[in-house]
């Protein structure tokens, strides 16, 4: 693939991820197929699209900037562990400080979890995958990929958290944060059975990824 097919499909990709922080198009999609549907259906959007991506980055000419060592391996390896873990934590979870949120109206500070340390932990989760992927990945087409994304995730924060604000009001945004931050750390779980079910879920997803790896990607991931 040329340089050019691979920025193609890197700005395809934005165009594409632009869609949820444009409320004009995203809301004329969602009044056609309903809130689920749009969620269902973007998720498999940004999957397919990543997939895309890599593979772009795979097929760019070569141009190494770094050797790869056996300390990049472990060290993306142990990371891609809390990477896991960030996600199950806070997946499914009300979250009004996100886009991801789910029945966010049920949202209680005193019972932020996850939320407490990182508000936006889907971003804090992308950003982590992204520049721990960069470490093993020293040639041209994968830094611009890796450091991208994730100079994209840490960047949306402060843009979500003015449409938040907005859509919000500063006020009730600001009562929020302020009521979050003061929860004590470290936290005690609302259920221990819940949370363990989640720590199973996270050790899991990150089983899966391993054994993934080598047949979506094409690369083992040990």
């Amino acid at each position: 693939m040329s340089w050019a097919g691979f920025i193609g499909i890197f700005v395809l990709f934005f165009a594409t991820h632009s869609i949820p922080v444009r409320p004009a198009i995203k809301s004329r999609i969602v009044g056609r197929i309903g809130p689920r549907r749009f969620a269902m259906g973007y998720s498999v959007l940004s999957l397919v699209m990543l997939a895309l991506l890599i593979q772009a980055a795979r097929m760019a000419p070569y141009i190494g900037l770094w050797p790869q060592s056996d300390w990049q391996r472990h060290v993306a390896q142990s990371g891609m562990l809390i990477v896991c873990l960030i996600l199950a934590f806070a997946i499914g979870r009300p979250n009004p400080f996100s886009f991801g949120g789910v029945h966010n109206e049920t949202f209680e500070p005193a019972r932020a979890g996850i939320i407490r340390l990182l508000r936006h932990p889907m971003l804090a989760a992308l950003a982590l995958w992204a520049f721990l992927h960069m470490l093993p990945n020293g040639d041209l087409a994968h830094v611009l990929m890796f450091g991208v994304l994730g100079s994209f995730a840490l960047g949306g924060r402060r843009l979500i958290n003015h449409r938040r604000k907005t859509e919000m009001g500063p006020a009730e945004w600001e009562r929020l944060n302020a009521a979050v931050a003061r929860v004590s750390v470290p936290m005690r779980p609302v259920s221990w059975p819940g949370a363990a079910v989640r720590l199973a879920f996270g050790i899991a997803l990150f089983a899966v990824l391993i054994v993934l790896h080598p047949v979506v990607i094409g690369v083992p991931a040990l």
